[in-house]
């Protein structure tokens, strides 16, 4: 069964094809996408429905039953939480814990999180209390941290060292490293302690060691950005210009193995959300990304928790280059400038729309199939793509 194609893949072929000049028919612009005429048809009789021009059930309708759905469900598990719940309390020899109930309800079928919530439990105790027993460690930990907190509340310009100093006094042995993990873990700071930098003045620190550098004979550091097939290494990166409405974003995740842009995303503003909605069109074209390197710089939208967490979920593995450099992710930067001077740099734009549209336009019907590289032996990135899989294929 083919693979979905994202939403907003889907939204811009539409939007390329109504606006197409006199003379081009749907067919030309499928082919230029790379999708079925009659694919595109469906999409853009699907568009209609949903702007409401022709009768059906739109997007938003289907996505509203769908919650309501889900919402009478989840009412139907919370009232089943409350009833077992009043069952269980009026038992005799009443129990000192709710969580024996938790672990009956999740064997019926009722998730813990509901059964937490209509509970008032927290979810982290439950699974401690459902998996192991109090270590050793965590008792000693406690006590010392106790120790630490009673010291601090008492002198609250204490540094980390002196507050080590008045937990051994108080019969808390520990080493200075260990009380500065656990005063730094919850927070508790000298009152004098130095002054932080302002926020956006410094790039963060990398949440990613950066596994595009090589190290040569000399020593010096180089970065190799190829792969042997493809979902390997992806190349991230965010891209800005100007139109008279505003600037647009554009984020593209681009496969060091063909140079194809696998994903992207444009939008009116540079969040987080704009790297992983990238990110998630770019793994839903493709499928399994298992153990991919996803490359980028330090900005601020790759070293989010939403982004980090998409890494996750989809098994990816994070890189990031030095501050500063560009060359730490030349063979992005390299695809953005042909961007800059074909689409950006052409003319003035009026409208996001009218950039949007052409910058979907070029990155499907030129750069993907029309534009032959030479380190593809003179194939474009889809050419290129088809051939070696192919060859791969009858080499298995």
């Amino acid at each position: 069964m083919p693979k979905p194609y994202p939403s907003e893949f889907r939204d811009d072929v539409v939007r390329v094809a109504r606006n197409r000049e006199p003379g081009v028919t749907i067919e030309k612009i499928a082919r230029d996408f790379g999708v079925h005429p009659m694919t595109l048809t469906k999409w853009m009789h699907r568009a209609d429905i949903d702007e409401g021009s022709k009768p059906g059930q739109t997007r938003a309708e289907a996505a509203e039953i769908r919650e309501l759905r889900k919402r009478n469900r989840l009412l139907e598990q919370e009232n089943e939480v409350l009833r077992r719940a009043a069952a269980y309390l009026s038992q005799a020899n009443l129990p000192k814990m709710m969580y024996p109930l938790v672990s009956e309800l999740a064997a019926d079928g009722i998730p813990v999180a509901v059964s937490c919530r209509v509970l008032k439990l927290a979810r982290q105790p439950y699974y401690r209390w459902l998996a192991v027993p109090v270590t050793r460690s965590e008792v000693v930990e406690a006590y010392r941290a106790n120790a630490l907190f009673d010291a601090h509340r008492d002198d609250p310009e204490f540094g980390h060292r002196l507050l080590a100093d008045e937990a051994r006094d108080a019969g808390e042995a520990m080493a200075d490293r260990t009380a500065w993990r656990i005063t730094s873990t919850n927070g508790w700071w000298s009152a004098f302690g130095k002054k932080r930098g302002k926020n956006g003045k410094k790039p963060g620190p990398a949440v990613h060691d950066d596994l595009c550098a090589v190290v040569d004979e000399d020593g010096r550091t180089r970065h190799v950005f190829a792969a042997d097939a493809p979902n390997q290494l992806w190349l991230v990166d965010i891209t800005e210009h100007k139109t008279t409405e505003g600037k647009l974003y554009a984020c593209a995740i681009k496969d060091a193995f063909s140079g194809r842009i696998v994903g992207y995303s444009i939008d009116s503003r540079m969040k987080s959300r704009l790297a992983v909605q990238a990110l998630e069109n770019a793994v839903q074209m493709r499928g399994d990304v298992a153990g991919c390197i996803a490359h980028s710089d330090r900005g601020s939208q790759f070293r989010s928790r939403k982004f980090l967490r998409a890494l996750a979920r989809h098994r990816m593995v994070g890189s990031m280059g030095r501050v500063g450099s560009s060359g730490d992710n030349a063979a992005m930067e390299s695809f953005f400038a042909l961007l800059q001077k074909n689409v950006l740099d052409r003319r003035s734009w009026t409208t996001r729309e009218q950039l949007r549209i052409a910058i979907v336009t070029w990155i499907e019907r030129t750069y993907h199939r029309r534009r032959r590289q030479a380190r593809l032996g003179r194939l474009t990135p889809v050419e290129f793509e088809t051939i070696m899989t192919k060859d791969v294929a009858l080499a298995a």
